[in-house]
């Protein structure tokens, strides 16, 4: 690497795509590496230096993470760029050295990944090689938002029924209908009832959204009870909204309906616990 090149090739795609390009700064990234490129770069992954990375679109960009930081400051760019359909990942910040992307290309080790750079196969604790490998051969899943529902069956019943956790109740289906329990990731006010009300699962577990004022963000709990539909809330604090996956292994029980009472769910019960009983009674 040059003083006017600040940008190193480590690896070409044996399919010709483009190239895995190591660079010290986000604001290394330029126009070379537009819809072709992984971009390893060796700084923060916040909302500024992943405006610069978004504004030259690369195939996908991986930073660091920096500690994190108050309300994941140090990160908060991964979903900014996963709106530019754009995947990406970062490194701990204890695996490689800051501003020397070479360093982190060989020696970092993945964290954190939007939702993109997960569908490309990237995982925690993989080497930053592996994922720059996978970002550059592997496309993410191009749909509309609708489309992306991330149903996953989590649990089966012996007569082939399931607990499926996906993203939000939106994304309930008439296969749902007297048969499935859904753990989703989006709160329980009024707004949820129609999408509840439209596909009717066995059983549901949606977050709590904080409580709200008056209890808003559970409201839906209560006016479903009288449809007969048994539902519970998760405690917003403890599993991450918009995460159907969190909200099954993470969540907590804060509330519930009488309906889901009777099939023995309490409070402060994790949300796995709950689910299997509401699909089991």
């Amino acid at each position: 690497m040059t003083i006017e090149d600040k940008q190193t090739n480590v690896l070409n795609s044996p399919t010709g795509i483009g190239s895995i390009m190591a660079m010290d700064s986000a604001y290394d990234v330029d126009e070379r590496n537009t819809g072709k490129d992984v971009c390893v770069n060796s700084s923060y992954c916040g909302v500024l230096p992943a405006r610069f990375i978004g504004e030259q679109n690369p195939r996908g960009a991986i930073g660091m993470d920096c500690a994190i930081g108050p309300e994941g400051s140090a990160i908060a760019g991964l979903w900014y760029l996963e709106a530019l359909s754009i995947p990406a990942a970062v490194a701990d910040v204890m695996t490689a050295h800051l501003g020397n992307g070479v360093h982190l290309y060989e020696n970092g080790i993945i964290s954190f990944a939007n939702q993109l750079a997960l569908d490309c196969g990237v995982k925690s604790g993989m080497s930053v090689k592996d994922a720059a490998y996978l970002l550059l051969e592997q496309d993410p899943v191009q749909a509309s938002a609708s489309e992306i529902t991330n149903r996953t069956v989590m649990e089966t019943s012996p007569d082939n029924r399931h607990v499926i956790a996906t993203d939000s109740i939106a994304f309930g289906t008439d296969e749902d209908t007297g048969k499935n329990v859904l753990v989703t990731a989006g709160h329980t006010g009024r707004s949820a009832v129609p999408y509840l009300l439209r596909c009717r699962p066995w059983g549901f577990i949606c977050s709590d959204g904080g409580k709200g004022m008056d209890d808003s963000g559970m409201a839906g709990l209560f006016i479903v009870e009288e449809e007969g539909l048994a539902g519970a809330t998760i405690d917003a604090r403890y599993a991450r909204m918009g995460s159907g996956l969190s909200h099954y292994h993470d969540g907590v029980i804060s509330a519930m309906n009488s309906h889901a009472t009777s099939k023995g769910v309490t409070i402060g019960m994790s949300a796995k616990e709950a689910s299997s009983l509401l699909l089991l009674n």
